[in-house]
This record gives C-alpha cells, sequence and structure tokens, in this order.
C-alpha cells in the first residue's frame, strides 16, 4: 500500500449554471513532501467549512484502482491524479477492505479513517457535468475521509502502514450501502451508530434507520 500522489490546491471561484461557485475541488499533485496538520495539508483549502473539511474530513483518499474504470465510464484519457478532489491518491486500499475507524501511518503522520464521501453538486463542476454526482454514488467508489491523530510530513511515494485496529468495524463500502438504503440490516444499522469513529450525523443516521426498523 502506498501515497501514488499527493494533490492539493486553494479554493477559487468558477462559473456554474449561471452563478458564481467558490470550490477546493480543483487539486493538482505536488512534488516533494508537505506538512500535514490535524485540519488539512499546507497549500490546500477548503471552500465551505461547514460541509467540507474540519478534523473529521481533514484528508480525503481515493484509490488510483477506480481511474481506469473513470476513463472508461467518461470517455476519458487524460484522468490526471486529484481529479476527483483528493488529497491522497492510494494504491491497495479499497473500500472494500478499508473499515471505518481503521489507522494508517503514512510518512511521519498518523490518519484514522472516518467516513465515506457523498459528493455534492461541485463534483459536478469538477468535471462539467451535472450526472456525475449520482454516478459517482452508483459505483460505490466513493473513497473515504481521513482524520489527523499524529501531524507529519507526507509525500508521494511513501509507504502506507496499517495500524492495529480495535474495537467493532464496517467497512467503507458497507457504510454507504447502509446509508443509500442499498443494504437493508437492522443489525448492521445498530452497529454503525455505535462506531466511535464514525461522525455523530452518520451515527445518529444510524440510529433513526435502526429504529424505523424495529417499528
Amino acid at each position: 500500500m502506498k501515497v501514488v500522489s499527493l494533490n492539493t490546491g486553494l479554493p477559487r471561484e468558477v462559473a456554474w449554471k449561471g452563478k458564481t461557485v467558490r470550490t477546493g475541488i480543483f487539486k493538482r499533485p505536488v512534488e516533494g513532501r508537505l506538512r500535514l496538520t490535524r485540519l488539512n495539508f499546507e497549500g490546500d483549502g477548503q471552500a465551505d467549512l461547514t460541509v467540507h473539511g474540519g478534523r473529521e474530513k481533514a484528508v480525503y483518499a481515493y484509490p488510483s484502482e477506480h481511474y481506469p474504470f473513470w476513463a472508461a465510464e467518461l470517455s476519458r484519457d487524460d484522468l490526471a491524479w486529484g481529479e476527483f478532489g483528493e488529497n491522497l491518491t492510494t494504491e491497495g486500499l479499497g473500500e472494500e477492505e478499508v473499515c471505518i475507524g481503521d489507522r494508517f501511518r503514512i510518512g511521519t503522520a498518523e490518519l484514522m479513517v472516518t467516513q465515506p464521501r457523498m459528493p455534492c453538486f461541485k463534483l459536478g463542476i469538477r468535471f462539467g457535468r451535472a450526472d456525475l454526482v449520482k454516478r459517482f454514488q452508483r459505483s460505490g467508489r466513493s473513497g473515504f475521509y481521513l482524520a489527523v491523530e499524529r501531524e507529519g510530513e507526507v509525500g508521494a511515494g511513501d509507504a502506507i502502514q496499517a495500524l492495529p485496529r480495535g474495537g467493532d468495524s464496517l467497512s467503507v463500502r458497507d457504510v454507504v450501502r447502509l446509508y443509500v438504503g442499498e443494504l437493508r440490516e437492522p443489525a448492521l444499522s445498530r452497529r454503525a451508530s455505535e462506531l466511535p469513529a464514525l461522525p455523530e450525523e452518520w451515527r445518529q443516521h444510524f440510529r433513526e434507520q435502526a429504529a424505523k426498523s424495529r417499528a
């Protein structure tokens, strides 16, 4: 497992459907090593901190293995690392295997998986097509967010070392399937509602989901 590319970008204003929208989704690969703080990489930024960034979503990781799928799906042969707004383009970390609460050492930093990505309309802006958000969700290729447990320096090519997993866990993929209703298992919803690494709004959603199944 390793970091294929480290990508950053500062918010910019773009035109979208007759309006000006400020977004930080435009990321580009950077060379060398960057300092990773509790909130983000140096040189990186998010436009709307109410829904992006913060301690629970300091870093977004996306598997490089998904790029061939999207190249075919979108008829694109020019997709560059960072195209999906990810900070870390990774190798060897799939949503089926990575679990909420998993911890990794990358460079001198330590990070913990907190939640899948549920994209907003700005992903459509990045590709210039409004249908991409729904296609992204249907694909099951969500990527995942990480919180920074120990600040440090990270660079492309760094190995990703898994740290010991503690307590119950659910895969990122199963959490997405539960969230969108593709997977309907009350026992799993209850488990998801009790995962300490999962942000409170997600846990509340699964508490409500489990309660409805009992009604």
